[in-house]
């Protein structure tokens, strides 16, 4: 396969948000996405920011070094948007050459990312030289090849598109079974026979902290597990287990901390003015089975031990509690960390507690649906994997 010269096929693009077209800026994260912007862009002269068109990218060369990674994406919107000045925007020159979503699954695959990264500066930030992203080499393959190699990768992501919609809508169902069951028409004056007032904590068996251990095994630190910390939660509570960082735990460690069907994992450090603290995951043998491997939370994490019968009820009054910015109420700040009092939510959060009999049914199909957003989060991964190899093959 023939490697030919990135500059070759390329020209850059500045062309300014003069006539203030669009007013909302964009940003690019580390997985090649545009985003809205973080910055905080009042009294900024959005005049001056870059337009970017349909299948034009734009690429931040200043973080290179830092991230490891080039922030890099193509804009595949009828409409343009808007990124910073210092952002480098360019297009492809010969579309009957060279496909732009082609060169776009160039820019995803790892090897790219660290060719990047050995040619950035000695600056701090790692900055990379425009000429030598220009410099750099790409396989350019026939024209009817390359559009094969794009429809394989689309067909993949389409069906990751797919599930995602999947997993939303699940969500959504959880969430709305729960209102139904315990929330919406319910008198807590005159509550149904058998139903009572009371607190989350009276739900719970146990709370105990997390672990951490070695990066390695080191001494006695001889145990490998998997560590679900609170940034994995969101994640992980798809099916998606890649994020999860393996440790090496005190065996002793894991009698009382490996996570077990109806555990419950929630997160009580960190944290932004934002994005509180007290994200959950519900610990079930169908996601235990998958991941093959023992499972704790890291020392970020509480790990609830749940009475029986009321795990799916108790994880479900904390996704609710979540939504509505309660655990806002119950968080301190120390060291400038956000820390959640997780024992006065659970004491002081006053609701129906229902009868045993009302729990089971609602717990049947709470599960079922948690099982089928896993379901659809193991499906996903297995299709990352297989993008992975199709771009690592791209360069063979």
């Amino acid at each position: 396969m023939t490697y030919l010269r990135l500059g070759d096929y390329i020209m850059e693009v500045n062309v300014r948000n003069r006539e203030l077209m669009v007013t909302d800026p964009m940003g690019i994260n580390i997985d090649k996405h545009f985003m809205p912007s973080v910055a905080n862009v009042i009294g900024t002269d959005l005049s001056t920011y870059k337009l970017v068109s349909k299948n034009q990218f734009a690429c931040n060369l200043m973080h290179v070094g830092r991230d490891e990674k080039i922030p890099m994406a193509m804009q595949t919107y009828d409409n343009p948007i808007i990124v910073s000045p210092a952002y480098f925007v360019f297009e492809v020159t010969k579309t009957d050459e060279l496909l732009p979503e082609y060169l776009m699954m160039w820019f995803c695959r790892k090897e790219f990312d660290r060719n990047a990264w050995f040619y950035t500066d000695a600056d701090v930030r790692g900055g990379l030289d425009k000429e030598a992203l220009l410099d750099m080499q790409l396989p350019v393959p026939s024209i009817e090849r390359q559009r094969e190699i794009v429809s394989e990768y689309e067909t993949l992501t389409r069906r990751i598109r797919l599930n995602n919609q999947m997993i939303e809508k699940l969500e959504a169902t959880a969430q709305a079974l729960y209102r139904k069951t315990f929330v919406d028409n319910i008198d807590k004056q005159n509550l149904p026979q058998g139903w009572r007032m009371g607190n989350l904590y009276e739900l719970c068996d146990s709370i105990l902290g997390g672990d951490w251990g070695k990066d390695e095994p080191i001494d006695n630190y001889t145990t490998e597990v998997y560590c679900v910390r609170g940034a994995d939660i969101p994640i992980v509570s798809r099916g998606n287990t890649h994020s999860m960082p393996r440790r090496y735990i005190l065996p002793k460690n894991l009698i009382n901390r490996k996570l077990k069907d109806g555990n419950i994992v929630i997160e009580i450090s960190g944290g932004t003015p934002t994005q509180s603290t007290g994200r959950a995951f519900y610990v079930s043998d169908h996601f235990l089975r998958y991941i093959s491997k023992d499972l704790i939370c890291s020392n970020f994490c509480k790990l609830i031990i749940v009475k029986k019968h009321y795990d799916t009820f108790l994880y479900a009054s904390l996704k609710r509690f979540y939504s509505k910015g309660l655990m806002f109420r119950y968080e301190n700040s120390s060291n400038g960390i956000n820390n959640l009092d997780l024992e006065s939510l659970l004491r002081e959060e006053q609701i129906p507690i229902p009868t045993i009999d009302s729990l089971i049914s609602f717990s049947n199909y709470y599960k079922d649906i948690l099982n089928q957003i896993i379901l659809y989060g193991m499906e996903n991964e297995k299709i990352n994997d297989l993008q992975s190899l199709l771009l690592a093959r791209m360069g063979q």
